[in-house]
């Protein structure tokens, strides 16, 4: 296969980690080491079956597999059958600083008309610099232009950021892509062109 052939076949996973119970209450989680509940863990386990569903149905091999360093995206790479994925911490989620633990609308009532996209977070980190970060992924996968899959296990916003990056958007863009917990999203190439294969796809589980 040469690189043309290669670059067009070559497809990113992002799956997103399970549910915890901040998560499911609608709480900014972002360096707080959050573990799985129980949804999050029958989530994490039917991702096994799901991926290796998608890998026969595509004839694609799996080759590196990347995982955010937080125990919720760890526990659903190890739960999906991923035992030896390269732990990054490129891929954590957004520091959220001062608003860490807090809902969209305790945010508001301290700040009416905020919004993460366009306000950012007071004490944390920027857009941007979740935008950099993602990029050092995106780059060491460009660079090895191989036919083969890659996964990344990650967080709901920062992998919208690395969907935006993708397809060459500004970081700000990743407000227009939406990740439920244990999605599965593709992204490739059409002719060259970066594109989203597929996006937020899921399997109903009901809560304990």
């Amino acid at each position: 296969m040469d690189k043309a052939d290669a670059t067009n076949s070559m497809t990113i996973v992002l799956i997103r980690h399970g549910e915890t119970a901040w998560s499911k209450e609608g709480l900014h989680t972002g360096r707080s080491d959050i573990p799985l509940d129980q949804t999050g863990i029958r989530q994490a386990s039917m991702l096994k079956h799901r991926l290796a569903k998608m890998n026969e149905l595509d004839r694609l091999k799996v080759g590196r597999v990347f995982c955010s360093s937080l125990s919720r995206a760890r526990q659903t790479c190890s739960l999906a059958g991923y035992d030896k994925a390269e732990i990054r911490d490129e891929l954590v989620e957004w520091d959220y600083g001062a608003y860490e633990g807090k809902t969209t609308a305790e945010i508001q009532a301290m700040h009416p008309g905020w919004s993460l996209w366009n306000d950012g977070v007071e004490k944390g980190e920027s857009l941007g610099e979740v935008g950099k970060r993602v990029d050092t992924i995106l780059n060491e996968i460009r660079r090895e232009v191989t036919s083969e899959r890659t996964l990344i296990f990650g967080h709901a916003h920062c992998l919208r950021i690395l969907c935006a990056r993708w397809l060459g958007l500004a970081p700000v863009n990743g407000r227009l892509f939406t990740l439920s917990t244990a999605s599965i999203s593709k992204l490739g190439y059409e002719r060259g062109t970066p594109v989203i294969l597929s996006w937020n796809e899921t399997s109903p589980v009901t809560s304990a």
